[in-house]
C-alpha cells in the first residue's frame, strides 16, 4: 500500500548509569572506587533509502526508540554506548515536528543523513568523583534521560514533469507510453490511487515524470482524491496539463477548474511552467481543439495516448524546455531543532504547601548525582548548588532552616 504521510514516535536512548564501586583484592586494602562510567544512549538518525518509494513502512509501527547506554561496571569498566536507530525513509521525505509543524529536515539529497535526536550522556561512575578531599565517594551519576518527540513524515515525490488533470484524463496511459512504467489503467474516474513515477529518454536526455491522481473541483479543500497527493506536485519544474478533449463537454472549462485547484493549493505552482496536451484527438471533434484554442492561451500540443499522434513533439518540447529551467532544489526552510535546555538554568517556586521545588536543567543533573541516605553524597550536592548560586537564590527566595525543599519526586530539610 502507498503511504505518504505518517505520524510516529521517536526517542533517543537513555544513558546508562555510572556504577559505585571499590576494587577489592586480596593483600590490597583500600583499593579505591573503580565504578565506571555508564554508556550513552544511542541517537535517532533519518536515511534516504534509494529504493523506498512509500512510508510503508512507518503504516503499523509508531514509537520508535533508540537503545539506551548500558550502566558502567566495577574495575573502571564503562557501559556499552547504545546503538543508534537509522530510520530509511524515501527520497523527498520531510520531517516535521508535529507539535508546531516546523520543518526539521528535508530529505531530497540521495546522501541525506541527519540526526534528529541525540542519545542521552553516560552517568560517571564513583571513581569520576574521587578527588584529594574526597578519596572514597561512595555515590555515582545516573543517565541522562531523554524525551519522547512526535513527528509527521510527508513524502514529496522528486520528478521533473507533473502530470496534471481531472479523472479519467489519460495521464496514466500518457505516463506508460512515455516511460514504460506500469501504472493501473481502467476507463472509469479515480483509477489513480497512488502518484506513479517513471523516466523518459529521448535523444540521450533523460527526466522524470510523476502521474498525478486526478483533480477535482473543490480538491484543495479535501473533494475527491486528489487533495491526498496535491503535495506531490510542489517539487516539479513543470507540469503537463493533461486535458481530455473527446469526453468532456467543456474541456477549456475543465482546464481553467484543474488550475484554480492548482494554485488555491500552492500559489506557486503559478511559477511553474505549464504545457498543455490535448489528448484522445484521434476520436476528438476537429471544432472542440478549434474552441479550446481560441479560448485558452498557451503552448499546446494535440496528442493521442493510444496512437502515440504527436508525442514525439511533445516530448521535445518538454526536454527542451527542462534543459532552459533550474535544476530541483530542496524546500527553502528555517530548520526547527529541538531545544536543548542550559544545563546552568534553573528556577525555584513556592508550593501551595509552602515547599520550595527546584527544578531546570541544572538541577535535574544534580539530582542525577544524589544519594541522599549517602552523606558524602548529601555533602557533594550541597557544595554545588552553593557554586551555582542555587542556595543564595534560596535565601533571596525567603528560605529558612528547617523549611522543606523538593527536587523532583524527593524532599529534604534545609539547614543553614
Amino acid at each position: 500500500m502507498f503511504i505518504d504521510r505518517a505520524k510516529i514516535y521517536i526517542k533517543a536512548g537513555d544513558g546508562g548509569d555510572g556504577c559505585t564501586s571499590f576494587y577489592t583484592e586480596k593483600y590490597v586494602p583500600n583499593g579505591g572506587p573503580d565504578g565506571g562510567d555508564g554508556g550513552d544512549g544511542g541517537s535517532v538518525v533519518f536515511k534516504v533509502n534509494a529504493n523506498a518509494a512509500s512510508l510503508s513502512e512507518f503504516r503499523f509501527g509508531k514509537h520508535y526508540r533508540a537503545e539506551n547506554g548500558s550502566n558502567g561496571a566495577g574495575k573502571n569498566r564503562h557501559g556499552k554506548n547504545g546503538a543508534d536507530l537509522v530510520l530509511n525513509v524515501p527520497r523527498g521525505t520531510v520531517v516535521r515536528d508535529a507539535e508546531s509543524g516546523g520543518i526539521i529536515a528535508d530529505m531530497f539529497y540521495p546522501d541525506d543523513e541527519i540526526t534528529v535526536l541525540k542519545g542521552g550522556i553516560g552517568g560517571k561512575g564513583n571513581a569520576r568523583f574521587k578527588s584529594s578531599r574526597r578519596q572514597a565517594p561512595g555515590f555515582s551519576q545516573k543517565g541522562e534521560p531523554t524525551k519522547e518527540r512526535a513527528v509527521v513524515l510527508e513524502l514529496k515525490t522528486i520528478a521533473d514533469v507533473g502530470l496534471a488533470g481531472l479523472p479519467n484524463a489519460g495521464k496514466s496511459t500518457l505516463l506508460s507510453v512515455l516511460t514504460g512504467a506500469n501504472p493501473k489503467i481502467a476507463n472509469y474516474p479515480f483509477t489513480t490511487l497512488t502518484p506513479n513515477l517513471g523516466v523518459c529518454y529521448t535523444d540521450g536526455y533523460s527526466f522524470t515524470i510523476a502521474d498525478i491522481p486526478g483533480l477535482i473541483e473543490g480538491a484543495a479543500d479535501g473533494a475527491g482524491l486528489g487533495h491526498k497527493f496535491l503535495r506531490h506536485i510542489d517539487r516539479t519544474r513543470m507540469i503537463i496539463h493533461v486535458v481530455d478533449i473527446a469526453t468532456y463537454g467543456d474541456a477549456a472549462a475543465d482546464y481553467e477548474t484543474v488550475n484554480a485547484e492548482l494554485f488555491k493549493y500552492n500559489p506557486e505552482l503559478k511559477n511553474v511552467p505549464q504545457i498543455i496536451a490535448l489528448n484522445k484527438t484521434d476520436i476528438a471533434d476537429v471544432d472542440a481543439v478549434k474552441d479550446f484554442r481560441t479560448r485558452v492561451d498557451g503552448e499546446i500540443y494535440e496528442i493521442s495516448g493510444v496512437t502515440h499522434a504527436g508525442l514525439d513533439t511533445l516530448i521535445t518540447a518538454v526536454a527542451r524546455k527542462l534543459m532552459s529551467l533550474p535544476p530541483l532544489s530542496p524546500i527553502e526552510y528555517e530548520p526547527f531543532v529541538y531545544e536543548e535546555a542550559d544545563p546552568d538554568s534553573y528556577c525555584i517556586e513556592r508550593g501551595s504547601d509552602g515547599v520550595f521545588v527546584l527544578s531546570g536543567a541544572l538541577i535535574e543533573k544534580l539530582a542525577r548525582t544524589v544519594v541522599l541516605d549517602d552523606r558524602e553524597s548529601y555533602m557533594y550536592f550541597q557544595r554545588r548548588l552553593d557554586m551555582s548560586g542555587v542556595t543564595k537564590s534560596l535565601k533571596k527566595a525567603g528560605i529558612r532552616s528547617g523549611d522543606t525543599v523538593r527536587i523532583l519526586d524527593t524532599e529534604f530539610t534545609y539547614e543553614e
